[in-house]
This record gives structure tokens, C-alpha cells and sequence, in this order.
């Protein structure tokens, strides 16, 4: 049971922040590539910022926004009844955040590697920017796409810093396994910190195996063509 409850949340932590870092990395990935404005890299910058930024750095801008004093927490507090510090819900947000860039740069990556000449055609035949997305770049680009997320689940597995500081570490409600992880070395309980590395070692190694096959699986029949 205790090394159940970690691995069963951090399981749901990192699948639901990879889904809310897959879809807002996509949507700005694509804007990225293919639209042309000033100040494009320096927010290209912004939104890589979290890549390089130590976690706790993260997870002190996270408090000055989630926090009941900050500018989206307090808001949320106030009117809606809603507190995002030490619940598991805030590590989710800590998650996205952290394994964003992962998605982000794949994707982006992904859609500028498509050729332009197939999405113009598309636009002649009369197709929307909605259905040129589904219908041409998606199809070519998901393979990159995937891999990112594949590598983001990964780090928000493994994510500890900024989890800490707005979630806490919490046993049973916001203790996930890096967390658990740190709390069985505090006390040392070296049994239970080995099992619980051996676990999370084995999951993100064959999250990086899985994701380094699609990325070639996706070179070759570049290359094929």
C-alpha cells in the first residue's frame, strides 16, 4: 500500500499533465510555425523558459500566481471557492508546466519539417486552416507529436521541485513517487526508497525506449519517401 498510492498518483498526475501540456504545446507549436510576427522568438523563448529554469524557480512563479495571495489564485479562492496549493490538482499544473517544453519544441519541430507545398494545395482545393490541420499537417507531423509526449510523461513522472513547493508532500493526498521517494531517504527507510527508484526507473525507461522507436519509426519513412 505504500508504494501503491504514490505510483497510482503520479500515474494520474503525469497522464493528465501530459494531456493539458500535449494540447496547449500543439495548438502553440503550430501557431509558431506558421505564422510570422514580431517578438516570435522571444516567445519562442518564453515558452521553452521551463526547460532550463531550475524547478523550484517554477514552483515559486507558480505560488505568486496559484497562491491565495496570487494574481489567479486569489481570484480563484475569492469567487469560485477553489484552492490549488497542496492538493494533487496543483501538481498536475506544476507537471504541465515543467513537461511542456517537451511537446512544445517536438511539435514544433514536427509542423515545420511538413511540406508547405501540401498544405497550400490543400488551402487551393478549398479546405479551411481547421480541416488543413487535420487533414494534412496532423497526419504528417503526429509522429514527432507523440514522441513528445511520450518524453513529457516521462518528466512529469519524475518531477519533484516545483511539485514541492506549490502541492507539498503530502502521504495518501499529494505524495507522488519522486516525492516518496525523498520522505523514505529522510527517514531512512532504504528498502522502501530502492522500490520505489526501481519503479520509476523501469516506467521511464520504457517511456524513453517507446519514444526513441517512434522517432525512428517516423526518420525511416521520412527518409522512404
Amino acid at each position: 500500500m505504500i508504494v501503491f498510492q504514490p505510483l497510482l498518483l503520479t500515474l494520474k498526475v503525469a497522464s493528465l499533465a501530459t494531456l493539458f501540456s500535449f494540447l496547449a504545446g500543439v495548438a502553440l507549436a503550430w501557431f509558431i510555425a506558421h505564422f510570422r510576427f514580431p517578438g516570435k522568438e522571444w516567445m519562442d523563448a518564453i515558452l521553452t523558459l521551463p526547460l532550463v529554469l531550475p524547478p523550484t524557480v517554477l514552483g515559486y512563479y507558480l505560488i505568486v500566481l496559484l497562491g491565495r495571495r496570487g494574481w489567479l489564485g486569489q481570484f480563484l479562492l475569492n469567487n469560485l471557492g477553489i484552492s490549488l496549493m497542496f492538493t494533487w490538482q496543483g501538481a498536475v499544473i506544476a507537471s504541465a508546466v515543467v513537461s511542456f517544453p517537451l511537446i512544445f519544441k517536438s511539435a514544433r519541430a514536427s509542423f515545420e519539417s511538413v511540406d508547405q507545398n501540401l498544405e497550400k494545395a490543400a488551402r487551393t482545393l478549398g479546405s479551411s486552416e481547421l480541416a488543413v490541420f487535420l487533414r494534412v499537417s496532423l497526419p504528417l507531423a503526429w509522429r514527432g507529436m507523440l514522441a513528445g509526449a511520450m518524453l513529457a510523461f516521462a518528466r512529469a513522472m519524475g518531477e519533484f521541485g516545483a511539485t514541492l513547493m506549490i502541492a507539498g508532500n503530502l502521504p495518501g493526498k499529494t505524495q507522488t513517487l519522486s516525492l516518496a521517494v525523498y520522505s523514505a531517504v529522510q527517514a531512512g527507510n532504504d528498502a522502501l526508497a530502492t522500490t520505489l527508484v526501481l519503479i520509476t526507473s523501469i516506467v521511464c525507461v520504457l517511456v524513453l525506449v517507446s519514444s526513441g522507436k517512434v522517432l525512428k519509426s517516423s526518420y525511416t519513412k521520412e527518409v522512404d519517401r
